[in-house]
């Protein structure tokens, strides 16, 4: 059945410092997705009010990504921002010229991850760009302060893709971070509605970033058996994938991922799984609706997803259910009870 979007009404506004810093309406980030974060959904998040993330690995000519930013302003107005994912090993990626090709196309935002930021820090600050770097601990967000990013999204190990090594869920990462961060943070991991983003304010953070959650919106440019395949899904479908190597990765389990698992926990090298985890499968996946037909990155927070929802839909409804949490009731549960009257 074809999805016939609801009539709409202005969502209620949450003042934060994300959303005060980043001139966006709410504190909701659309995470940086290889083959996913393309100008369709970037400019569909970004025009719904949410801070919508390019990526710049899907486009790993600068020209191509020149015409993608472009492509993005066709779709809004708004601010948007670009991932850029600095890995050392792709050596056939020049991320020098993506860089520059994002700062060129007059790009103000940017989210770094993979690597140390600092050699690109003043050549971000003669542009005036503000940065956004992905971490997976307190130590490494306090590093990245250090060096002068603008703000720090910070994965819980519940999030898509790379957790990182220490395990920490964010109920306990995120206040751990804000108690000694002075720079926004950004929540990340198993976050997929109002209750998420009220929980992340609660614990400190000025927004959230959400990954798997806009993976199944209407404008997410992934196969719809794909998103059918999330929703249908629970918390426990997701493998984790290099755990040996501590270089582990969060996916949808399937036999391709759990034969892979087996094989590492057996003392299996990543030689003896290449052909399963080939990152060209994974694309197929997205492109053709196989859900086997090769690994493919999503968050134990698929187990919170029952709908696929327009962009729009989606950011209005989580403002004002969070409005509705805070105002009704939290703000509720200070008034004693008629029990005890």
């Amino acid at each position: 059945m074809a999805h016939i979007p609801g009539p709409t009404s202005p969502a209620p506004q949450l003042s934060t410092r994300f959303t005060e810093t980043f001139g966006v309406q709410h504190p909701i980030m659309q995470g940086g997705m290889q083959w996913v974060g393309k100008a369709e959904l970037v400019g569909a998040v970004a025009e719904a009010g949410g801070l919508g993330m390019l990526t710049a690995l899907t486009f790993p000519d600068p020209e191509l990504l020149a015409a993608e930013i472009r492509r993005v302003r066709e779709h809004t107005d708004n601010p948007f921002g670009v991932n850029l994912t600095i890995l050392p090993s792709m050596r056939t990626v020049n991320h020098d010229e993506l860089r520059h090709a994002i700062v060129d196309a007059g790009v103000q935002i940017i989210e770094t991850a993979g690597a140390n930021p600092a050699p690109y820090m003043d050549y971000f600050a003669e542009h005036g760009v503000k940065i956004i770097h992905k971490c997976t601990s307190v130590r490494h967000a306090l590093k990245a302060q250090a060096v002068g990013v603008t703000a720090v999204s910070i994965d819980g190990f519940e999030c898509a893709g790379h957790p990182g090594e220490d395990d920490v869920p964010g109920l306990i990462l995120i206040p751990a971070a804000t108690a000694q961060l002075d720079i926004p943070v950004i929540a990340a991991g198993g976050i997929a509605d109002a209750r998420g983003l009220v929980a992340a304010l609660a614990l400190g953070a000025d927004g959230v970033n959400m990954g798997t959650r806009f993976l199944c919106t209407q404008e997410s440019p992934i196969h719809h058996r794909i998103k059918e395949a999330i929703v249908a899904s629970s918390e426990r479908d997701t493998e984790l994938l290099f755990r040996p190597l501590r270089n582990t990765s969060r996916v949808h389990s399937n036999a391709v991922a759990r034969e892979a698992v087996e094989i590492m926990a057996g003392g299996g090298q990543f030689e003896d799984v290449q052909h399963l985890v080939n990152g060209i499968r994974g694309r197929t996946v997205y492109e053709l609706g196989d859900p086997e037909a090769g690994v493919w990155s999503v968050g134990m927070a698929q187990g919170l997803i029952h709908d696929i929802p327009t962009c729009a839909e989606l950011l209005n409804r989580i403002a004002s259910e969070a409005v509705d949490l805070i105002d009704k009731r939290l703000s509720g549960m200070r008034e004693p009870s008629p029990a005890l009257l």
